[in-house]
């Protein structure tokens, strides 16, 4: 953990946090129509809560945030097509997506920024406030707390290079919505079993913090599969996500990726955990592609909460591991060819 005198004081520089919060809004005017109507309005409300400083329990007003909507569509239809800016640093203009020598003036005063692309070739970034630094042999891994700078999607966890960035505070508000749904609807599942564990009715945000901590965790379980499997890969895998952004090869490759990097890391630390909340939130909160493409691993689950015996569960993790690095191989070997191609190859080789 960082010592007091290696902790922000105050905040950001304000021409830096001004130039990246208008990459934010560029990257949001040319991505925000990516999503479902549903999804988009509740990104929204969620960015309006955040912009506005609005703990996560506040009732919002729907004509405020209704007028704020509005106005930021409209700011955002002024940007399209505009460039994302350099970064004023130090006497110096940083490429935006240059984290690396942003963060080598940023983190010794205690902030830390990052930037990247994820699904559709959608860019993002955030500047917030550095809780913790860790070092391994082979990366790093940067926590944040507070954050000043987001864009719409705001992911809590990426992997650059050989940093991981880690973001609590997005994760908290990931974490929330989870909640919210469960207490609305209690049902029967595997995320409504793994937050009976956390006492929530008893201590709401109490609970919450504990279920933000555990699953910092994990995520970082899975940043870290994440880099082990990028150590070879990252040139090819990168091109090849270009060449199908937007198309579903690429949800495709991405479950792909995801599967892997969970198999080398975070299934087998959480099975060997013991814990069955983390085991029931990992299964949980998998995304639909990833469960198409998995169904062996999803009945070894159920004959676990049905038997209590993980053995089949760790024998399936362990056989995944196996069947995603060969699919991984097979698929980089095809080089960047049709998307329509590798789709149907992905579709025949779920395990």
């Amino acid at each position: 953990m960082l010592s007091a005198s290696e902790k922000a004081v105050g905040n950001p520089p304000d021409m830096l946090l001004q130039a990246v919060r208008r990459n934010c809004h560029i990257a949001d005017a040319a991505h925000a129509g990516d999503y479902t109507l549903c999804t988009y309005l509740m990104k929204m409300r969620e960015l309006y809560r955040w912009e506005h400083g609005l703990p996560l329990e506040a009732e919002l007003d729907s004509d405020k945030v209704g007028d704020w909507v509005r106005a930021r569509e409209a700011w955002w239809e002024s940007l399209e097509g505009e460039s994302f800016q350099p970064l004023p640093l130090d006497d110096m203009q940083i490429a935006p997506f240059e984290h690396d020598e942003v963060n080598a003036v940023l983190t010794p005063a205690g902030f830390v920024y990052s930037s990247g692309l994820g699904k559709q070739a959608a860019a993002h970034f955030f500047l917030a406030e550095l809780l913790e630094k860790r070092e391994f042999d082979h990366f790093s891994v940067l926590i944040s707390g507070r954050e000043w700078a987001r864009d719409l999607v705001s992911p809590p966890a990426m992997t650059r290079g050989n940093v991981i960035f880690l973001r609590r505070e997005s994760l908290r508000r990931l974490l929330w919505e989870r909640v919210q749904e469960w207490r609305w609807n209690r049902c029967d599942s595997p995320l409504g079993r793994a937050l009976e564990y956390y006492g929530l009715d008893d201590d709401l945000q109490g609970g919450l913090e504990r279920l933000v901590d555990d699953q910092m965790e994990s995520v970082l379980l899975h940043e870290v599969g994440e880099v082990e499997v990028g150590q070879e890969i990252e040139d090819d895998w990168q091109a090849l996500l270009l060449a199908t952004a937007g198309r579903k090869a690429e949800l495709q490759l991405r479950a792909i990726r995801d599967n892997l990097a969970d198999a080398v890391s975070t299934l087998p630390a959480l099975v060997e955990a013991g814990r069955p909340e983390l085991l029931h939130f990992y299964f949980g909160t998998l995304g639909p592609m990833r469960r198409h493409l998995s169904p062996t691993l999803q009945d070894a689950y159920q004959q676990w909460c049905e038997s209590g015996d993980i053995d089949r569960l760790a024998i399936a993790a362990g056989g995944a591991k196996v069947h995603w690095t060969q699919l991984m191989d097979e698929i980089l070997g095809l080089g960047n060819g049709a998307a329509e191609e590798l789709s149907r190859l992905i579709e025949a080789r779920a395990f």
